[in-house]
């Protein structure tokens, strides 16, 4: 057997087996991370390439060196910046009131405001008083992210620059992405204050309006500093008193007296959404210029709120149903050619220059105010031709010049027009007679002389020979002078004119208030001089109230805010006596025979006793009616703007009926009085002894004489061969 086995120890199968059973399982070893292989160095990349990737970082580590530092020293520059603009920010209350000027109310003969004038301020409101709507308005219209941004909003100046360059304009030029506290800085004009004596109120506004890049960037270091001094309700509260909003109002407050008659406090949010549709061009969307405009922005800024949370969908919809409603003195304007003339006839410092809140009480009566317009779009809808470029002016007045309604012109609803009532002198025509025929009753005659109609020349020095002739180119032979001014018979009064004498006629026209220049030759008795509407209203007034004079007047008393003692009273009223009052009362019925049975029967109405007389120029390029009843006096001018004359239009005809559509309205409700008219003696002449005490006692001798003259040309003829007719005035 072999002996391979020896020096080997036997195998046990037993202990193999309970050493393999009880023998723990070694734990496995964990694998060992792979260490990173060192990075090589990288290689600069040789040749052109290379040479141009080290130029490109050298350039980039340049470029971010000086950026870095220049960002600091930028930073720094904004941060001293806005520091100093921050030292010189004033207390809220100094920045409300942003006027350069005062303001005007006007108030009419019941104390109710019509009209305003100036920049009117209604009182400060701040961002606490005013409605949660109009604060809502504003914010969701000019800044929907105006309490959460620092003064400036990178992205609505980026939503700007990309509107503006999609619409074909410059980055800059159109929108501008400012947020409210960059409107306020624009306001305050970067704290640079008005001085009236280095710019105009114009020009300073001008300059503060300027769109530069540097000028922007000012204004942006200017929010940024306004926004660290004051809270966002305070910047708030500067902007709803500062800005400009259509009508001369700054602020809401003065916007909202003026738009809708209440206080900003209490608007709805259709009123809310007009006011703050305002700010984007306030002449362009005043509700005043264009109501439907108005309210279609409004319905747009109604959307806004309602998307931004500000109205629920039942507001907005109730909104949208029933846009704001201009107020009954807003939506009427009334008396503004009126107010116009107040403005212009009283003490400038108080009026168009006035640096004070200033209240003027007037006459006007806003019910005869709205007749005489309505009287005025009557006719020219009615009885004018279609396309028809003819204007006409209405003034209506009592007795002792008190002015209680004016129209200037067609358009009704205006204000800083042309005004014809006052600023149109014309020739009058024989709407001048009655101040021939008060001359010769002063003196003494009666309605009932007589004076003959016949053919007449006049030989004027310098221009030969001038034959005036009657409307109809007929002669009556021997008239009354109640006939002669009934029917507006020229040559009767050319005749009385003559020998009563051109001064006396042309003294007794201007002490009356025809203070144009009066004509000199014979023609004066036509009416060949120029004067204005308001004037002739004045004059015939002075007729009413039994001679005196009388100077028209508007303004009552004037007064500063919040005083109770008015500064001036009133402006006119009636003068010293220029006629008798037994004169002016003959002359009155003589007036009332043109009315009755002359050429002034259209302006008959309602069985009332009125006085009047027509006039028309040659070619008729102005025909005129002028009259009154025992409480009102109006006149009325029809004509062309350009001395065109009129077609088929004398003063006995349109004129006639503007003038009896405006008093029919004056009178609705006033009792019907008899005119103050005194009848002639029945003995055919007046009494003589009274003369003295008028015009004739300041006369002496030469009155006597005039005197004896109009008895001759009363008598009959004037003694002169009848020569041919040549020209002359219409009725």
């Amino acid at each position: 057997m072999s002996d391979s086995s020896k020096g080997k120890k036997p195998l046990v199968a037993e202990r193999r087996y309970a050493a393999n059973k009880t023998k723990p399982a070694k734990p496995k070893p964990k694998p060992r991370a792979r260490k990173k292989a060192p990075r090589k160095a990288r290689k600069a990349r040789g040749g052109i390439i290379g040479f141009f990737q080290r130029i490109i970082r050298w350039v980039l580590r340049l470029i971010w060196r000086i950026t870095w530092r220049l960002g600091f020293v930028a930073g720094v520059a904004v941060a001293l910046m806005v520091g100093y603009y921050y030292t010189t920010l004033p207390p809220v209350d100094d920045l409300l009131d942003a006027r350069a000027r005062g303001s005007v109310t006007l108030l009419d003969r019941d104390a109710q405001v019509f009209a305003w004038r100036g920049d009117q301020f209604g009182g400060v409101v701040t961002a606490q008083t005013v409605s949660p709507h109009l604060k809502n308005a504003i914010v969701a219209t000019e800044d929907r992210r105006f309490y959460s941004h620092f003064g400036l909003s990178p992205r609505g100046i980026a939503s700007a620059m990309r509107i503006n360059l999609s619409e074909g304009r410059g980055p800059l030029s159109g929108h501008g992405g400012s947020t409210i506290t960059q409107q306020v800085a624009k306001l305050l004009c970067l704290g640079v204050p008005f001085d009236p004596e280095v710019q105009t109120e114009e020009e300073y506004e001008r300059e503060c309006r300027r769109g530069t890049i540097q000028r922007k960037a000012k204004e942006a270091i200017y929010a940024m500093a306004m926004e660290a001094k004051y809270s966002k309700d305070e910047i708030l509260t500067i902007y709803m008193n500062r800005a400009f909003l259509g009508a001369g109002a700054r602020g809401f407050e003065a916007a909202s007296e003026r738009y809708f008659g209440k206080s900003a406090a209490n608007v709805t949010p259709a009123e809310a959404a007009m006011l703050a549709g305002l700010l984007v061009a306030p002449t362009r969307f005043a509700p005043t210029n264009d109501l439907t405009r108005s309210q279609g922005r409004a319905a747009t800024i109604v959307r806004l709120m309602n998307e931004q949370g500000y109205l629920s969908d039942a507001e907005a919809q109730a909104a949208q149903a029933n846009p704001a409603e201009l107020s009954v003195a807003a939506e009427a304007r009334a008396g503004g050619y009126f107010a116009d003339w107040v403005m212009s006839s009283g003490p400038e410092f108080f009026t168009r220059k006035t640096t004070e809140d200033v209240i003027i009480k007037t006459t006007l009566d806003q019910r005869i105010q709205r007749g005489a317009e309505e009287a005025m779009q009557w006719v020219f809808a009615n009885k004018v031709r279609e396309g028809s470029t003819a204007q006409a002016a209405i003034v209506v007045m009592s007795a002792d010049g008190a002015v209680r309604a004016m129209v200037g012109g067609r358009n009704t609803k205006v204000s800083g027009a042309f005004n014809r009532a006052v600023q149109a002198k014309r020739q009058t025509g024989s709407a001048f007679k009655p101040f021939v025929f008060a001359a010769a009753l002063d003196l003494g005659y009666s309605p009932n002389d007589t004076v003959t109609d016949e053919p007449l020349t006049i030989n004027i020095p310098g221009s030969g020979p001038w034959s005036p002739r009657n409307y109809t180119n007929k002669h009556y032979g021997k008239v009354t002078m109640t006939r002669a001014l009934r029917d507006s018979l020229n040559i009767p009064a050319v005749k009385i004119s003559e020998f009563v004498g051109r001064e006396l006629v042309r003294q007794v026209a201007t002490d009356f208030g025809l203070e144009s220049d009066l004509a000199a030759g014979p023609a004066l008795a036509l009416g060949a001089s120029e004067s204005t509407l308001i004037e002739m209203t004045g004059a015939y007034a002075g007729i009413l109230n039994g001679g005196s004079s009388v100077e028209p007047y508007g303004l009552v008393e004037l007064r500063l805010m919040g005083d109770s003692e008015p500064l001036m009273g009133t402006g006119g009223g009636i003068g010293e006596r220029v006629i008798q009052e037994n004169a002016a009362q003959q002359l009155i019925y003589m007036m009332e025979k043109v009315v009755s049975e002359g050429t002034g029967q259209r302006a008959q109405f309602g069985g009332r006793q009125l006085a009047g007389k027509t006039g028309t120029t040659q070619a008729a390029r102005d025909a005129w009616f002028v009259g009154f009843s025992a409480d009102y006096v109006a006149g009325v001018w029809m004509g062309y703007d350009d001395n065109t004359p009129l077609t088929g239009v004398t003063g006995s005809g349109l004129p006639a009926e503007i003038w009896r559509e405006t008093m029919v309205r004056v009178h609705e409700g006033v009792p019907a009085r008899p005119l103050p008219m005194a009848l002639p003696d029945n003995n055919g002449r007046a009494r003589q002894e009274d003369a003295a005490a008028g015009r004739g006692a300041s006369g002496g001798g030469a009155v006597g004489l005039l005197e004896g003259l109009l008895r001759d040309i009363l008598g009959g003829g004037d003694g002169r061969a009848p020569p041919p007719n040549v020209s002359g005035s219409d009725r």
